[in-house]
């Protein structure tokens, strides 16, 4: 299967879009809105130099979005920032910060109106995970995961906010999960995050609605090419058959996710906030919640944080 094409993916004539597993950029993209649906904005986006987060800015900055992406890493993100920028023709900053230390989320900010003079969308990304039963997972890792995860979300939309948002609107996509939806085996930790990020998504979106800000969260399944997918086990349970459980027969991509986060940030959602939308193939409808099979899998993992 050619990963730079249109792909035929399960029963029936569904098509993926294209993808690369790496942290590269595509080489051809097919464009299913209008290309300068966000023309002229500006999208800050936490994880933003690899895997979901890299995609995700590389979709916003083909349809006419300068992006800043932000992390820890500065070095993967000055390389990440140079490929987005030649292969889209926009520009991308890279900046660091840490999530949980809002200091540096305000200096990101305030580094990103300096050079731009505005933030229209912003993708909250940045995430950790890994699986572990809940009786040997250490208090620091729980604590670790809900720092990024939720503590990491509120403190980049207040920061935001307050920065720009609150006087000027704009969009809030908050990456979120399926896991808490049914009580997901191993995955405590990452469940209680991103329940606790539904929830924040629909508060925010009441208080800040007024102000013209939309807040929305995305829920992706089992996505190819992603850290996640990898140290959660995706690998193995492809080559087992276990996706066939799934109603689409197949893991996502990462421009498949990217294209729900672009529809949620742009004006095609003008009327949308508060919403969950869920980006899954169907997976949390259907997919075994097997603990023997999950544990399996998680005897290899290290839940040391």
């Amino acid at each position: 299967m050619a990963e730079n094409q249109l792909q035929e993916a399960g029963n029936g004539d569904q098509m993926m879009p294209e993808d690369v597993e790496t942290d590269d950029c595509l080489a051809s993209y097919t464009h299913l809105y209008s290309p300068d649906l966000l023309k002229d904005n500006v999208a800050f986006v936490t994880g933003g130099g690899s895997g979901i987060g890299f995609r995700i800015a590389e979709v916003l900055m083909r349809h006419g979005c300068d992006t800043v992406i932000a992390s820890r890493n500065q070095e993967r993100l000055s390389e990440a920032a140079k490929k987005l920028s030649a292969a889209t023709g926009r520009h991308c900053l890279a900046l660091s910060l840490d999530v949980r230390q809002p200091e540096t989320i305000t200096a990101a900010v305030e580094e990103t109106l300096k050079e731009f003079g505005r933030i229209d969308i912003l993708v909250n990304n940045a995430a950790g995970n890994f699986l572990c039963p809940a009786s040997s997972l250490s208090f620091n890792a729980f604590k670790t995961v809900m720092e990024i995860d939720t503590l990491g979300t509120f403190n980049t939309s207040k920061v935001v906010y307050e920065k720009w948002l609150k006087d000027h609107g704009g969009s809030v996509v908050n990456i979120s999960a399926t896991l808490s939806y049914r009580g997901q085996a191993l995955q405590v930790h990452a469940g209680s995050a991103k329940a606790a990020i539904d929830a924040m998504t629909r508060h925010l979106a009441v208080e800040w609605g007024p102000s013209g800000v939309r807040v929305n969260s995305l829920a992706p399944g089992p996505i190819s090419g992603t850290e996640g997918y990898r140290r959660l086990g995706g690998v193995s349970a492809q080559s087992s058959g276990a996706f066939q459980s799934i109603p689409l027969q197949r893991a996502g991509n990462k421009t498949e996710i990217a294209h729900g986060v672009l529809y949620l940030a742009s004006r095609a959602a003008s009327y949308v906030t508060g919403a969950s939308l869920v980006v899954d193939g169907g997976s949390w409808l259907t997919s075994a919640n097997g603990l023997p099979a999950l544990l399996g899998i998680a005897s290899s993992h290290s839940a040391k944080l």
